[in-house]
């Protein structure tokens, strides 16, 4: 079987409507990247320098990362000898292969939260400015609230204008109580009496926006430091996760700031949004192969119910839906003469 076949099988396992939401979601990046693979297959008849020269070029321009492009390409060449390939559509399963494998990573596909069973479930954002901070933590208490969990939002971004009243609106818009200060303010005593509130109020997860600290500055990470202290000291092992938001338009911008707060802050998870708006989406592949952190949740549109956890199979078969609906209509018309 081949596996744009195998491929499709395990997506049909999954819900439908998940399917669609990557499939439109990554319509952008689908059209940019595999458009062009499929133009570099027809006009090369032979798999030579001159074709993974193009290759690399596609996958480059699609922010895909130097360096996973380079290990991508090693490992292709590998898979050439060793099947013997020689016709360059031959390649496309293998590239798609190759995909899956990075995504999912040495972590694996490990896309689902790692939350308690009981007590407070701390999750703290963190992240720069103008990536989509606040409105993940919207998404992501609806998607909560629609698995009958008692939630509760604590707005710590208390430097940027405008953010504890953007937090506000997600919180009445969710049905969910929003812990706050005064603009201004201390966020590690915001954090002390969220966590306060969510214990006395049996709160089953703590949502903890942050401020969009620039990496670069010292006292900006010693206060987010305080924040864990806080937050640790009055429920053992919290934060559960720490989750990095990251604007996938950004590009590469994207992974370098992944690098940074990576290292500094304990970051767990990472989650890309607006991958709708981009035809970059390559940045996933280059972010979860450079880091040993997993990709949790992606933006895949504005609705409620766009933030979708990752998987690996979904975003492959989504970039790749129209390739494989056209091997389903070369088959079926094989058969038919048949």
């Amino acid at each position: 079987m081949s596996f744009f076949k195998k491929l499709k099988e395990r997506i049909s396992t999954k819900t439908e409507e998940v399917t669609t939401k990557f499939k439109e979601g990554l319509t952008k990046t689908s059209t940019a990247f595999v458009e062009k693979v499929e133009d570099l297959i027809s006009r090369r008849k032979k798999i030579d320098e001159e074709f993974y020269e193009e290759l690399e070029e596609i996958l480059i321009s699609s922010d895909v990362g130097v360096n996973t492009v380079m290990t991508m390409i090693d490992d292709l060449r590998k898979e050439v000898r060793v099947r013997k390939l020689e016709e360059p559509a031959d390649l496309q399963p293998v590239l798609s292969e190759k995909l899956v494998e990075m995504l999912s990573g040495d972590a694996g596909n490990d896309s689902k939260l790692h939350l308690p069973d009981s007590g407070p479930a701390v999750v703290l954002f963190v992240g720069v400015n103008g990536v989509g901070k606040t409105t993940t933590i919207g998404k992501l208490a609806h998607r909560f609230k629609q698995e009958g969990k008692k939630v509760l939002l604590a707005a710590g971004d208390t430097f940027r204008a405008g953010a504890i009243e953007q937090l506000e609106v997600w919180g009445e818009r969710v049905g969910v109580d929003v812990i706050k200060h005064q603009a201004g303010s201390d966020p590690a005593a915001v954090m002390f009496d969220a966590v306060q509130a969510a214990k006395t109020r049996g709160v089953d997860v703590l949502l903890c926006d942050t401020a969009g600290r620039l990496q670069n500055k010292v006292n900006l990470m010693e206060e987010l430091n305080k924040i864990y202290r806080v937050i640790g000291r009055e429920i053992p092992n919290a934060p559960h996760e720490v989750l990095l938001v990251l604007d996938a338009t950004t590009g590469q911008n994207a992974l370098s700031q992944a690098k940074l707060f990576g290292e500094k802050t304990g970051v767990s998870g990472l989650v890309l949004t607006k991958l709708d708006g981009t035809a970059k989406g390559g940045i996933v592949v280059a972010i979860r192969q450079e880091m040993n952190i997993p990709v949790k949740f992606v933006g895949l549109g504005e609705k409620m119910d766009d933030l979708q956890e990752f998987d690996s199979e979904q975003f492959v078969h989504a970039l790749f839906a129209g390739l494989i609906r056209e091997r389903e209509a070369e088959e079926e018309q094989d058969q038919a003469e048949v």
